[in-house]
């Protein structure tokens, strides 16, 4: 066989493994804005496995990528805090979900503002970003619909120094 036609396949072949780990099981993205500090900085990149929720459904402390309800030509990312059934209120500066304070080590010293208490309606989701003085989410827009989901934030990997397994 001609070294030509053994590189050609060779080529083709990733190309095609490219495309379906890029449309089909991890993707790319870089964090545009403000509102998950300090857990992800503007500019970071991340991947997202985005096969995991065929597997299991989201579980709170996940960060994940969606379609934006408002504009779903546009992708956010943010913490699940609450899920189907479960009721949020934010009071004196913390989170609860129903009736219980949650523990957030990974949220900067920060002052907010009281909200809820709001039922999560079946099929979606609550989510907040981790700087919740400045990020436009769940207690803005309503809760997440489930279909809404890209996948679940798992890695940094730029920059370099930043790069780590995202928990």
């Amino acid at each position: 066989m001609p070294i030509w036609r053994d590189l050609l396949e060779s080529v083709v072949l990733a190309v095609v493994l490219a495309a379906v780990l890029r449309f089909f099981i991890i993707q790319p993205f870089y964090i545009p804005s403000a509102s998950m500090e300090p857990t992800l900085l503007i500019n970071d990149r991340i991947i997202v496995n985005m096969l995991i929720y065929r597997f299991s459904p989201p579980k709170r402390g996940d960060i994940v990528v969606f379609r934006y309800p408002v504009d779903p030509s546009r992708d956010f990312i943010k913490r699940v805090v609450a899920l189907e059934g479960e009721t949020v209120e934010v009071k004196q500066g913390y989170l609860f979900v129903n009736g219980r304070r949650l523990d957030e080590p990974y949220l900067p010293k920060q002052v907010m503002i009281d909200f809820g208490p709001k039922k999560v309606p079946p099929g979606n989701l609550f989510v907040m970003g981790d700087n919740r003085n400045n990020s436009d989410d769940s207690r803005v827009w309503g809760p997440l619909p489930k279909q809404n989901i890209i996948g679940k934030a798992f890695v940094i990997f730029w920059p370099p120094g930043r790069m780590r397994i995202l928990r």
